[in-house]
């Protein structure tokens, strides 16, 4: 079992950055890959970005092609914690963002968000014109 809590939003400028932080708990985190997922109003859930490996460095670490450039997915094993650092925020970058855990996911289906068994609660993240 692990449970996500999510944290980092908040109401930023154009071109601003933020650093959303996913705190895990639970003895097994170090064996789940995770992912961050964001929901806008209107919009179905889509993926961000995924960190392969159970390494903090390296590895790979897709993204949608929207943030390729921007955002930098990393994660922490001693801490417990997956980060997602976004620079370059555009006002299309608001949203709910989720982090996400499973073990059965892996490069050839980390966009499913069915294929992830843990979600947190989520951080509104806004970004202004």
């Amino acid at each position: 079992q692990v449970q996500l809590d999510e944290s980092g939003g908040g109401l930023v400028q154009a071109g601003g950055s933020l650093r959303l932080s996913c705190a895990a708990s639970g003895r097994t985190f170090s064996n789940n890959r995770m992912g961050w997922f964001r929901s806008a109003p209107g919009k179905e859930r889509e993926f961000v970005a995924f960190v392969a490996t159970i390494s903090p460095s390296g590895g790979t670490t897709p993204y949608t092609d929207s943030v390729n450039g921007r955002f930098t997915i990393s994660r922490d094993n001693v801490q417990n914690t997956v980060y997602l650092q976004m620079n370059s925020l555009e006002p299309e970058d608001t949203a709910v963002y989720y982090c996400a855990a499973g073990r059965d996911v892996n490069i050839m289906n980390y966009k499913n968000p069915l294929m992830y068994a843990y979600w947190g609660r989520g951080t509104q993240v806004t970004v202004s014109s």
